[in-house]
Protein backbone atom coordinates (compact mmCIF):
# COMPACT_ATOMS: atom_id res chain seq x y z
CA UNK A 1 0.00 0.00 0.00
CA UNK A 2 1.31 3.47 -0.82
CA UNK A 3 0.17 6.88 0.23
CA UNK A 4 0.90 10.32 -1.12
CA UNK A 5 0.28 13.78 0.18
CA UNK A 6 -0.86 16.59 -2.07
CA UNK A 7 1.42 19.60 -2.31
CA UNK A 8 0.16 23.17 -2.11
CA UNK A 9 0.38 25.28 -5.26
CA UNK A 10 3.82 26.79 -5.80
CA UNK A 11 2.64 30.30 -4.99
CA UNK A 12 1.00 29.22 -1.74
CA UNK A 13 4.11 27.28 -0.72
CA UNK A 14 6.28 30.32 -1.24
CA UNK A 15 3.94 32.42 0.89
CA UNK A 16 4.10 29.88 3.72
CA UNK A 17 7.87 29.46 3.66
CA UNK A 18 8.94 33.08 3.12
CA UNK A 19 10.54 34.63 6.19
CA UNK A 20 8.87 37.85 7.38
CA UNK A 21 12.24 39.66 7.40
CA UNK A 22 15.15 38.83 5.11
CA UNK A 23 18.47 40.64 4.81
CA UNK A 24 20.07 40.39 1.38
CA UNK A 25 21.83 42.24 -1.41
CA UNK A 26 20.11 44.43 -3.96
CA UNK A 27 21.15 46.39 -7.04
CA UNK A 28 24.89 47.07 -7.21
CA UNK A 29 25.37 44.89 -4.14
CA UNK A 30 23.69 47.43 -1.85
CA UNK A 31 22.25 46.01 1.38
CA UNK A 32 18.49 45.75 1.56
CA UNK A 33 15.78 44.23 3.75
CA UNK A 34 12.80 42.37 2.30
CA UNK A 35 9.60 42.28 4.36
CA UNK A 36 6.87 39.77 3.56
CA UNK A 37 3.50 38.98 5.09
CA UNK A 38 1.94 35.51 4.98
CA UNK A 39 -0.76 36.58 2.51
CA UNK A 40 1.93 37.58 0.01
CA UNK A 41 2.31 41.36 0.34
CA UNK A 42 5.90 42.56 0.48
CA UNK A 43 8.18 45.58 0.76
CA UNK A 44 11.85 46.25 0.11
CA UNK A 45 13.97 48.72 2.06
CA UNK A 46 17.49 49.73 1.08
CA UNK A 47 19.82 50.71 3.90
CA UNK A 48 21.18 53.36 1.56
CA UNK A 49 18.83 56.26 2.22
CA UNK A 50 16.56 54.24 4.53
CA UNK A 51 14.74 54.00 1.22
CA UNK A 52 11.60 51.94 0.54
CA UNK A 53 11.85 50.91 -3.13
CA UNK A 54 9.03 48.38 -3.42
CA UNK A 55 5.58 47.73 -1.96
CA UNK A 56 3.57 44.91 -3.51
CA UNK A 57 0.09 43.72 -2.67
CA UNK A 58 -0.85 40.10 -2.03
CA UNK A 59 -1.21 39.54 -5.79
CA UNK A 60 2.35 40.70 -6.42
CA UNK A 61 1.30 43.96 -8.06
CA UNK A 62 3.79 46.80 -7.53
CA UNK A 63 2.31 49.94 -5.94
CA UNK A 64 5.37 52.19 -5.89
CA UNK A 65 7.20 53.68 -8.86
CA UNK A 66 10.95 53.39 -9.32
CA UNK A 67 12.47 54.71 -12.53
CA UNK A 68 14.05 52.22 -14.92
CA UNK A 69 16.95 54.67 -15.02
CA UNK A 70 17.31 54.98 -11.24
CA UNK A 71 20.94 55.04 -10.17
CA UNK A 72 21.56 52.70 -7.24
CA UNK A 73 24.98 54.12 -6.50
CA UNK A 74 26.00 56.58 -3.78
CA UNK A 75 25.98 59.53 -3.55
CA UNK A 76 23.06 59.74 -6.00
CA UNK A 77 19.62 59.40 -4.40
CA UNK A 78 17.43 56.57 -5.71
CA UNK A 79 14.80 57.89 -8.11
CA UNK A 80 11.42 56.63 -6.91
CA UNK A 81 9.99 54.67 -4.00
CA UNK A 82 9.82 56.66 -0.76
CA UNK A 83 12.85 58.92 -0.29
CA UNK A 84 13.25 60.48 3.16
CA UNK A 85 13.68 64.27 3.01
CA UNK A 86 15.52 65.38 6.16
CA UNK A 87 16.64 67.73 7.64
CA UNK A 88 15.47 69.86 4.74
CA UNK A 89 12.68 69.57 2.20
CA UNK A 90 13.43 70.78 -1.34
CA UNK A 91 15.42 74.02 -1.24
CA UNK A 92 13.83 75.31 1.97
CA UNK A 93 17.25 76.05 3.48
CA UNK A 94 20.98 76.08 2.79
CA UNK A 95 21.57 72.34 2.48
CA UNK A 96 21.56 70.19 -0.63
CA UNK A 97 18.20 69.49 -2.25
CA UNK A 98 15.99 67.50 0.16
CA UNK A 99 18.71 67.27 2.82
CA UNK A 100 21.16 64.43 3.28
CA UNK A 101 19.22 61.54 4.90
CA UNK A 102 18.36 60.05 1.50
CA UNK A 103 22.07 60.02 0.58
CA UNK A 104 23.38 58.28 3.67
CA UNK A 105 23.70 54.62 4.59
CA UNK A 106 21.52 53.77 7.56
CA UNK A 107 22.13 50.99 10.08
CA UNK A 108 19.78 48.27 11.26
CA UNK A 109 18.75 49.13 14.82
CA UNK A 110 18.86 45.80 16.65
CA UNK A 111 17.99 47.26 20.04
CA UNK A 112 15.54 50.15 19.53
CA UNK A 113 13.77 51.82 22.44
CA UNK A 114 10.20 50.66 23.10
CA UNK A 115 7.84 51.50 20.29
CA UNK A 116 5.14 54.04 21.27
CA UNK A 117 2.33 51.69 20.23
CA UNK A 118 2.83 47.94 20.79
CA UNK A 119 2.34 45.86 17.66
CA UNK A 120 1.96 42.20 16.84
CA UNK A 121 3.43 42.66 13.37
CA UNK A 122 6.43 40.47 12.58
CA UNK A 123 7.27 41.93 9.15
CA UNK A 124 9.15 45.09 10.11
CA UNK A 125 12.65 46.50 10.33
CA UNK A 126 14.07 49.26 12.53
CA UNK A 127 16.73 51.53 11.06
CA UNK A 128 18.76 54.32 12.62
CA UNK A 129 20.71 57.28 11.26
CA UNK A 130 23.16 59.42 13.19
CA UNK A 131 25.20 62.33 11.80
CA UNK A 132 28.70 61.74 10.53
CA UNK A 133 31.52 64.22 11.07
CA UNK A 134 30.92 65.50 7.55
CA UNK A 135 27.21 65.97 8.29
CA UNK A 136 28.02 67.99 11.39
CA UNK A 137 30.13 70.35 9.29
CA UNK A 138 27.19 71.28 7.08
CA UNK A 139 24.41 70.92 9.70
CA UNK A 140 25.96 71.23 13.20
CA UNK A 141 23.33 69.36 15.19
CA UNK A 142 23.45 65.96 16.85
CA UNK A 143 20.40 63.77 16.31
CA UNK A 144 19.09 60.22 16.29
CA UNK A 145 16.67 59.39 13.51
CA UNK A 146 14.88 56.08 14.00
CA UNK A 147 12.75 54.69 11.20
CA UNK A 148 10.47 51.67 11.39
CA UNK A 149 9.14 50.22 8.13
CA UNK A 150 6.39 47.65 8.66
CA UNK A 151 3.78 45.62 6.83
CA UNK A 152 0.45 44.91 8.49
CA UNK A 153 -1.16 41.47 8.15
CA UNK A 154 -3.47 43.05 5.57
CA UNK A 155 -0.59 44.42 3.53
CA UNK A 156 -0.68 48.07 4.63
CA UNK A 157 2.70 49.80 4.50
CA UNK A 158 3.57 51.82 7.60
CA UNK A 159 6.54 54.15 8.10
CA UNK A 160 7.21 55.68 11.50
CA UNK A 161 9.94 58.29 11.93
CA UNK A 162 11.23 59.27 15.37
CA UNK A 163 13.71 62.15 15.37
CA UNK A 164 15.43 63.12 18.62
CA UNK A 165 17.62 66.09 19.44
CA UNK A 166 20.77 64.72 21.12
CA UNK A 167 22.72 67.99 21.21
CA UNK A 168 24.98 68.13 24.25
CA UNK A 169 25.40 71.90 24.01
CA UNK A 170 21.81 72.68 25.02
CA UNK A 171 20.88 74.08 21.60
CA UNK A 172 17.59 73.51 19.81
CA UNK A 173 17.39 72.78 16.11
CA UNK A 174 14.72 73.09 13.43
CA UNK A 175 14.07 71.01 10.32
CA UNK A 176 11.62 70.37 7.53
CA UNK A 177 10.64 66.87 6.50
CA UNK A 178 8.82 64.80 3.89
CA UNK A 179 7.98 61.27 2.84
CA UNK A 180 8.57 61.88 -0.89
CA UNK A 181 6.34 59.02 -2.08
CA UNK A 182 6.30 58.01 -5.76
CA UNK A 183 3.16 56.03 -6.60
CA UNK A 184 2.90 53.81 -9.66
CA UNK A 185 -0.16 54.51 -11.78
CA UNK A 186 -1.44 53.31 -15.16
CA UNK A 187 -1.89 56.71 -16.82
CA UNK A 188 -1.47 60.18 -15.35
CA UNK A 189 -4.28 61.46 -17.60
CA UNK A 190 -6.77 59.16 -15.88
CA UNK A 191 -5.65 59.87 -12.33
CA UNK A 192 -8.13 60.81 -9.64
CA UNK A 193 -6.71 61.71 -6.26
CA UNK A 194 -9.78 60.06 -4.71
CA UNK A 195 -7.97 56.79 -5.45
CA UNK A 196 -5.50 57.41 -2.66
CA UNK A 197 -6.15 56.43 0.94
CA UNK A 198 -3.06 57.99 2.43
CA UNK A 199 -3.41 58.45 6.18
CA UNK A 200 -0.89 60.43 8.14
CA UNK A 201 -0.65 60.62 11.92
CA UNK A 202 1.83 63.00 13.43
CA UNK A 203 2.62 64.46 16.83
CA UNK A 204 2.16 68.21 17.36
CA UNK A 205 2.34 69.24 13.70
CA UNK A 206 0.05 68.90 10.69
CA UNK A 207 1.48 67.03 7.72
CA UNK A 208 0.17 68.44 4.46
CA UNK A 209 0.06 66.88 1.02
CA UNK A 210 1.63 68.26 -2.13
CA UNK A 211 1.06 66.59 -5.49
CA UNK A 212 4.04 66.70 -7.80
CA UNK A 213 4.37 65.57 -11.39
CA UNK A 214 7.43 66.33 -13.56
CA UNK A 215 5.62 66.15 -16.93
CA UNK A 216 7.47 65.85 -20.22
CA UNK A 217 9.90 68.79 -20.24
CA UNK A 218 11.24 68.20 -16.75
CA UNK A 219 11.30 64.41 -17.28
CA UNK A 220 13.55 64.79 -20.31
CA UNK A 221 15.93 66.99 -18.32
CA UNK A 222 16.52 64.32 -15.63
CA UNK A 223 19.24 61.78 -16.41
CA UNK A 224 17.83 59.18 -14.01
CA UNK A 225 14.24 59.39 -15.27
CA UNK A 226 12.82 58.02 -18.54
CA UNK A 227 11.36 60.52 -21.00
CA UNK A 228 7.89 58.94 -20.90
CA UNK A 229 7.89 57.64 -17.33
CA UNK A 230 6.04 60.70 -16.07
CA UNK A 231 2.85 59.14 -17.48
CA UNK A 232 3.08 56.26 -15.00
CA UNK A 233 3.85 57.97 -11.71
CA UNK A 234 2.69 60.65 -9.32
CA UNK A 235 4.18 61.97 -6.09
CA UNK A 236 1.83 62.44 -3.15
CA UNK A 237 3.93 63.75 -0.33
CA UNK A 238 3.29 63.88 3.39
CA UNK A 239 5.42 66.74 4.63
CA UNK A 240 6.07 69.08 7.54
CA UNK A 241 7.24 72.12 5.60
CA UNK A 242 4.97 75.10 6.22
CA UNK A 243 6.24 75.44 9.76
CA UNK A 244 9.65 73.90 10.54
CA UNK A 245 9.73 71.45 13.42
CA UNK A 246 11.80 72.71 16.37
CA UNK A 247 13.20 70.35 18.99
CA UNK A 248 14.91 71.20 22.25
CA UNK A 249 17.63 68.83 23.52
CA UNK A 250 16.03 65.55 24.55
CA UNK A 251 12.79 66.19 22.67
CA UNK A 252 11.52 63.79 20.03
CA UNK A 253 9.24 64.29 17.03
CA UNK A 254 7.21 61.47 15.49
CA UNK A 255 5.75 61.34 11.98
CA UNK A 256 3.79 58.28 10.86
CA UNK A 257 2.68 57.41 7.34
CA UNK A 258 0.15 54.61 6.71
CA UNK A 259 -0.54 53.52 3.14
CA UNK A 260 -3.40 51.22 2.17
CA UNK A 261 -4.25 49.91 -1.29
CA UNK A 262 -7.98 49.85 -2.02
CA UNK A 263 -9.99 49.21 -5.21
CA UNK A 264 -10.15 52.31 -7.39
CA UNK A 265 -13.95 52.22 -7.38
CA UNK A 266 -13.99 52.45 -3.58
CA UNK A 267 -15.28 55.69 -2.11
CA UNK A 268 -16.05 56.74 1.41
CA UNK A 269 -15.47 59.65 3.72
CA UNK A 270 -11.98 58.33 4.35
CA UNK A 271 -11.09 59.29 0.78
CA UNK A 272 -12.23 62.89 1.07
CA UNK A 273 -10.40 64.71 -1.76
CA UNK A 274 -10.24 67.83 0.40
CA UNK A 275 -7.54 66.05 2.40
CA UNK A 276 -5.30 66.24 -0.63
CA UNK A 277 -3.94 69.74 -0.95
CA UNK A 278 -2.43 71.09 -4.16
CA UNK A 279 0.11 73.33 -2.48
CA UNK A 280 1.21 76.05 -4.88
CA UNK A 281 4.01 77.07 -2.49
CA UNK A 282 6.00 73.92 -3.32
CA UNK A 283 8.65 74.81 -5.95
CA UNK A 284 8.78 72.94 -9.24
CA UNK A 285 12.25 71.56 -8.58
CA UNK A 286 11.12 69.78 -5.41
CA UNK A 287 10.71 66.62 -7.49
CA UNK A 288 14.49 66.31 -7.70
Amino acid sequence: MSASASSPPAGEENKQEAAPVRHCKGVNDLDKVVLREVRGSSAEVYLYGGHVTSWKDEHGDELLFVSNKAIFKPPKAIRGGIPICFPQFSNFGNLEQHGFARNRTWCVDNDPPPFPVPTSNTAYVDLILKPTEEDLKIWPHSFEYRLRVALSPGGDLMLTSRIRNTNADGKSFSFTFAYHTYFKISDIRLLSLKQFKNEVHEVSYILRYSCLEPWDKKAKAMSDFGDDEYKRMVCVEAAAIEKPVTLKPGEEWTGKLDLSAVPSSYYSGQLDPDRVIQDSTVPEDSIS
